[in-house]
């Protein structure tokens, strides 16, 4: 190895380096990683002609010795420091089957087709996108007279018609799920889907050819699974709220209640004028639901049209004031919103004329993010609209410092490229030079935007310019936080918002309910920040679970799912509330210098 000492300055600092000529930028790049904690991607090293670039020849530069080299950047950690892994690296290769599974951004698992069980796959990966139920599946503890034994559960698993045996579906679906982190193949789900036949022996049923058993509807296999979940997962709650912890009583409430169920108000009217006239008063209910319906006739064209007319039903009942039958509408609004809110688009309906039942193929569009305060009562529009206003308020802030910084960045690459070009053949440029040409660059901008004089003016660092906004953003947040009611606030497992973006979507192919194919798609998480524990922001990608083949998707491929034909259609969208932003300050570094 030939290595020529040169210096770097840095923030005021000096560096005595020992620059490797056979060596790349890159491997330079690191020397000062561990020198200054600044990584790689983040440097800007000015040379003759621009900056260091990975791949640059360090030999054909021409540096003699005691060159001075000028970096800027800083660290996106708090502590600049490089520090010494906590745990052991561990390669890939080394790793058994569970570990790989359990890496960061492995592919998940398919399930295999056992015979026209397309439509409980699809059901059964859709609802593994609810982290919460994957927590309290993990807490299940099946009951007495649940499932059997070892042997007899795998000798049950071959029959498959559910005959004789008595398995409870909700810890075969926690088993399955434990599987299912355990290994990225297709893997069999006999033993759920034992325990779904046993369940509901409609599951069961045989194809009409003999062979094999007959093809089910994906809603009605989430219908009866969700129904089952709400039995078993039970979780404790504080009775009352204002006593101590030693005084508090528990109750027991349904996990699928907290989370996947809404409230509707209801008034049911009878539409003659007659009844009316006799003052036949109105009734009204309550009732819960565990999915919106969207109805799809010849003028529904996107979810809202079949939302809007599912919550304005006519319904032929007795009239007590008529003495007869009379119809009816029943207008509901929303009460009460879950965390998670499945839609289901009433695709497969009965026609009498054919006796059979069959499918609309109409398209119907479907946002990633759904405004459901319309449908909702007046009393919840009340403590909704405010809040949801103010998101938009705090998104649109974001949304302008990200212009900002990029705007930023801009400026600032068209001030090196300047320094550059003054520099070029002369040597490294000189921190009065690139204060000079900063100066002069923010002035020229001003004079860009239309602003007045500008020679008297103090320029702002772009640490002071990140600092108010990153306080005017808290600020904003503060704000929507104090706005939102403590009803919300109380209410475990509900909807703050009023705001959905899509997690998941089961989707059919085909013309007839008894026959075609599912598949579900399942929105990726973003990675974990091993440091913090939290999620990172999303890449947009989807998984596409098409039985025990599961692939990767752009966001695209979601808009073509709004049916029109006897493509892939959606057939129950699964939604997750959008949560109100946290106090913790946004990264939005306007550039990599202060």
């Amino acid at each position: 190895m030939s290595s020529i000492p040169v210096v770097v300055k840095h923030q005021g600092k000096r560096h005595d380096v020992e620059l490797d000529t056979t060596s790349t930028g890159e491997t330079f790049k690191y020397q000062l990683f561990s020198l200054t904690g600044v990584e790689p991607e983040r440097q800007k090293i000015l040379v003759k002609g621009g900056q260091l670039k990975d791949d640059t020849d360090l030999g054909k530069l021409g540096v003699k010795p005691g060159h001075t080299f000028m970096m800027m950047g800083t660290p996106s950690g708090a502590t600049g420091t490089v520090q010494a892994p906590k745990e052991k690296i561990r390669f890939l290769e080394d790793m058994s089957e569970a570990e790989q599974a359990q890496q960061e951004g492995a592919t998940p698992a398919g399930l295999q087709n056992l015979g026209n069980t397309c439509y409980m796959n699809s059901t059964l990966q859709t609802l593994r996108a609810i982290p919460e139920l994957q927590e309290e599946l993990k807490l299940y503890k099946a009951s007495a007279g649940g499932p059997p034994g070892p042997s007899g559960a795998f000798s049950s698993a071959f029959g498959l018609d559910g005959i004789g045996a008595s398995m409870d579906l909700t810890a075969s679906l926690r088993d399955l799920y434990k599987q299912m982190s355990e290994t990225q193949e297709g893997f069999p789900p006999l033993m759920f889907l034992n325990a779904l036949r046993t369940a509901f022996p409609q599951f069961a049923q045989r194809a009409k050819d003999g062979h094999g058993f007959a093809q089910q509807d994906a809603e009605e296999a989430w219908s009866q699974i969700v129904s089952q979940l709400r039995q078993k997962l039970k979780i404790k709650e504080n009775e009352t709220a204002g006593e101590s912890s030693s005084q508090q009583s528990q109750q027991e409430a349904s996990f699928i209640d907290q989370y996947l169920a809404g409230k509707f108000e209801a008034v049911m009217e009878c539409d003659e004028p007659e009844a009316k006239e006799k003052d036949e008063e109105p009734t009204t209910s309550t009732d819960s639901f565990f999915k919106l319906d969207c109805h799809i006739s010849k003028e529904t064209n996107h979810l809202r049209d079949g939302v809007v007319e599912a919550l304005a039903e006519q319904i032929e009942k007795n009239s007590p004031t008529l003495g007869r039958n009379a119809m009816y509408t029943k207008t509901s609004r929303i009460a009460r919103l879950p965390k998670y809110l499945p839609v289901h688009f009433v695709r497969f309906h009965w026609r009498r004329d054919i006796n059979k039942k069959t499918k609309i193929l109409r398209k119907v569009t479907f946002p990633h993010e759904f405004d459901v305060v319309e449908f909702c009562t007046d009393d919840m529009r009340k403590l909704l609209v405010p809040v949801r206003d103010k998101m938009r308020d705090v998104r649109k802030e974001v949304e302008d410092v990200e212009r900002a910084k990029k705007r930023q960045k801009r400026m600032q690459k068209e001030q090196e490229d300047a320094v550059a070009v003054e520099t070029k053949g002369k040597g490294p440029a000189s921190e009065n030079t690139l204060a000079k040409a900063k100066s002069e660059n923010m002035k020229e901008s001003g004079k860009r935007d239309g602003d007045a004089e500008m020679a008297d003016v103090d320029y702002k660092t772009d640490a002071q310019i990140e600092a108010e906004r990153a306080a005017s953003i808290l600020a904003a947040k503060k704000e929507l936080l104090a706005l939102i009611d403590p009803k919300l606030q109380q209410d475990v497992g509900g909807n703050q918002t009023g705001l959905y973006e899509l997690r998941g979507v089961i989707t059919h192919q085909g013309a007839s309910a008894d026959s075609g194919h599912y598949t579900s798609y399942v929105k990726k998480e973003g990675a974990k920040d091993p440091a913090t524990g939290k999620r990172k922001e999303e890449d947009g990608r989807w998984w596409w679970f098409n039985d025990d083949k599961v692939s990767e998707v752009e966001a695209e491929k979601i808009e073509t799912l709004s049916g029109g034909g006897e493509t892939h259609s959606a057939l129950i969208l699964l939604y997750r509330a959008v949560e109100p932003p946290s106090l913790e300050p946004e990264k939005t570094k306007l550039s990599d210098s202060s």
